[in-house]
Order: structure tokens, then sequence, then C-alpha cells
């Protein structure tokens, strides 16, 4: 019985051991910073899954074990979560960082190269995977921006098969790449959204702006401070930034479970962090519509094309465009949402005694991002006559909807319309309502 309990307790005190590897050692500290609760030091290893964080003048420089860099910027909160290295068998090496808030630098360590199938980096809505890698991450709970230093990253929101308790990058169909060739460019992706948009010339949105590199952040192959590149971790390469870290002026020490720890390192920043204005991001594509036919005292206000353009629907009286310039809309994979008319026009033919000018009343679509479906209704408004139409089909990635057969069950109109984003939609309805008269018209939805 004692065999067998010393045995489980060995096991139990080897998964702990293997559950707190150390993953790295802080090799600068500025401001106020923490880990685990406790004042950062100077010297002091970093234990798997041990809390980091920045206040609004802090800086805190990781140097991982296999000799790769984690800079936490101010105000920040992140882990390293998990970094197992395997030497002997690099198939085995296991990475994994977590972004919680704020702004952080990754560049990969020696193991990592061997091993990037097996990195991750998580923020709180998107999964990063790295070809050998040098790259910044702003992040809040709903919304990451992700830019490259050098190398090339892998990004994709969670679902479907990309969780975050996974480990590697996520390559699925909704997975986007960016190159540190692509200057100026940035992937964004926001929670609910299936993939990342690229965003080229957002510089005020870009990581380095939201929280600037120190002066003394190792610099990148093109010798610009926190910008681009390799790490520069040796001890040669890096003699400048240990230098500056031995010159702060000492703090008392502060004593913890594991005895005397090395002195607290900081220095008053004389530039303080520039306050930058959230800048939302770029509009989406938009949807809009015109009249290409004369109806009743209503002149044509459209043609059938539009330069800058593509059609998207066209009805006997209506057609519907979206620009093609702005950020392509991309649909949620979850959730659901509902909207009310904003605006419409719609017009009752009868071939004896031509149009007339309907109203729509009561009206809703509401779109299941789960089934990737919608429904709409509303009332059908002609002098005394009120008429119920009702729709039902699908939506696809980029927001554009599509009306079953007006024959069948639940569906008296056909429909086509597009989203303009979260917030909008737009679409076209014909209906026959006997042998004599038909209906059709255009309909602007708000949420």
């Amino acid at each position: 019985m004692m065999k067998q309990l010393a045995f489980t307790v060995g096991l139990v005190l080897a998964a702990q051991a293997v559950q707190a590897e150390e993953a790295g050692k802080i090799i600068f500290v500025a401001g106020s910073a923490q880990v685990a609760g406790q004042p950062a030091a100077l010297g002091t290893m970093v234990q798997e899954g041990q809390l980091l964080s920045t206040g609004n003048d802090g800086y805190l420089y990781v140097k991982t074990v296999d000799n790769g860099l984690f800079i936490l910027r101010p105000k920040t909160q992140a882990r390293i979560a998990t970094y197992h290295v395997d030497k002997a068998n690099p198939a085995n090496t296991m990475v994994k960082l977590e972004l919680i808030s704020g702004v952080a630098r990754s560049q990969s360590g020696e193991a990592v190269k061997l091993a990037r199938q097996n990195f991750r980096f998580n923020t709180p809505v998107a999964a990063i995977g790295v070809r050998g890698t040098d790259f910044t991450v702003f992040t809040d709970q709903n919304t990451s921006r992700v830019a490259v230093i050098s190398g090339r990253v892998t990004v994709s929101g969670f679902d479907g098969a990309c969780r975050p308790e996974g480990a590697g990058p996520c390559e699925g169909q909704t997975a986007r790449e960016l190159a540190a060739a692509q200057k100026g460019v940035l992937l964004q992706i926001q929670r609910g959204q299936a993939a990342p948009q690229l965003m080229q010339g957002n510089s005020l949105l870009a990581p380095d702006v939201v929280a600037p590199p120190r002066g003394d952040e190792p610099v990148g192959k093109n010798g610009t401070g926190g910008t681009a590149g390799e790490p520069n971790l040796d001890a040669k390469k890096n003699v400048s930034l240990q230098e500056k870290a031995a010159q702060q002026p000492a703090v008392k020490n502060e004593p913890n479970a594991g005895g005397n720890v090395p002195p607290l390192v900081v220095r008053p920043d004389p530039d303080p962090v520039p306050v930058v204005p959230v800048v939302p991001p770029p509009p989406v594509r938009e949807v809009s519509w015109g009249r290409w036919n004369t109806v009743l005292n209503m002149p044509a206000n459209s043609g059938l094309s539009k330069d800058g353009a593509e059609r998207i629907a066209l009805g006997d009286d209506f057609v519907l465009f979206r620009s093609r310039s702005g950020s392509q809309f991309i649909a949620p994979e979850r959730g659901s949402i509902g909207m009310v008319i904003a605006s419409s026009e719609a017009y009752v033919r009868d071939i004896y005694t031509g149009p007339q000018a309907a109203t729509l009343e009561n009206g809703q679509l509401l779109f299941n991002f789960d089934k990737r479906s919608f429904t709409t209704s509303f009332d059908l408004v002609t002098g005394d006559e009120t008429r119920k139409m009702a729709s039902e089909g699908g939506v696809n990635s980029t927001g554009d909807f599509f009306g079953q057969n007006r024959y069948s069950p639940n569906s008296n109109m056909t429909v086509t319309g597009a989203m303009t984003d979260l917030n909008g939609a737009t679409y076209l309805f014909k209906s026959s309502l006997d042998a004599k008269r038909s209906a059709g018209g255009v309909v602007v939805w708000k949420k």
C-alpha cells in the first residue's frame, strides 16, 4: 500500500513538474510590471502559466528558454501557457502564448523554428500560427490586430475545429496569412467574424502605434528598434540591452516563497506613452439601390450598371449594387440578429389597370448564422387590401442571401439581397399575387 501511495505521489509531483516548466527569464523590466502578482525582477525565471502584466508605464522583456523573445508593452496582460522544449525530438515541442489584452511582440526561438506546427499564440478572439516569425499583436476582448515584422503568420477566428484549447496554427478555410513583405498591411479579426480582414494603410491602428516600442527594444534586420527582423538575443548581440538594465537604480529586495529575489529594475520613462485615439476600422463595402424604370410619377434614378460597383440583384423596377471600395463584410459563424424596416418602395402591377403604389408594414428580417439561414416577412398594403408576405432561405459568408422559390412552403415571394454589416441589409422582392397581379419592390433594413 505504501509503495502504491509513494508511486501515486511521485506521479502527481512529476505531473506538476511538467505543468510548471521554466518558460523563460526576465532580461529587462521598466516601470510597473508584475509576474504572478509579484513585482517583476531582473533575472528571475518565468514559469508556465504565470500571469504577466504591465501598468501604464510598464515594459517587460522575457527571453524564452530557446532564445526567443516575448515582450509586453504598457497596459498588457499575457501568459506563457506552455513552453515545453524537446531538443532530442522537436516534434514533441509544444509552445503556447496567450495575450489577454494590450500589445505584445513575439520573436520565435530556436525550438519554435524547428516545430512551427506546434506553436500557438492565442488572443480572446483569434489563433495565430507562425512560419519562423517576428510579429506584434494588439488585442482587447473583441478585436485583435496583427502586424508582421519578419516571416509570416496564419490567423484564424475560433470556430469549428479551431478552438482556444487547441495546439498549433488553425489552417481551415477561414484562416488568412500575412507576410512581412506586405508592407503597411494588418490582419484584423473581430469577435463573431468567420475570417480575419486585411487592412491596408491603417497606421493608426497598428500595434506599434497603440503601444510604441522602447528605443532599446531589440532591433530587426533593417536596423530599426522594434520594427523588423530576427531577435538579437545571444550574449554579444544583446550586451547593450543588458548594460542598460544593469545601470538602472535598484529597489529593496522583496522576499517570496523562493527566497531572495533579484532587485526590481525601474527607470522612469521621460517620454510618456502617447494617448492614441481609437480609430474605427474602415467602412465595409456599401450596398445601395436604384430605380432603373419609371413607375407612376417616380422617374428612373439609376441605370442597370454603376461605375465602381457590382450589380448583385435586378428586379422589374429596381437594381441593387455593392461598391467595390472598402473592406468585404464577413458574416459571423454563430449567433443571430433581427432587423426592422428602415425604408421601402413597392408597387403592385395589374395587367389591366397598371401599377399601384404599396406600403409595407410590420416587417422583420431575422438572420441565424449558426444555420446560415434567414427568414423575413411583412404586410403588403394596397388600398383596403393587406397581404402577408414571407420568404426564407440561405445566407453566405459575405452576407449575400437568397430566398427560396415563392411556391415553396413558408414562402410566397422571392428575395435577393445583401447585408451591409451587422446593422443593415437591403433586398429586392417579387411575388405573383394572383392570375393578373404581381408585386415587387425594394426594402432597406436596420438593426
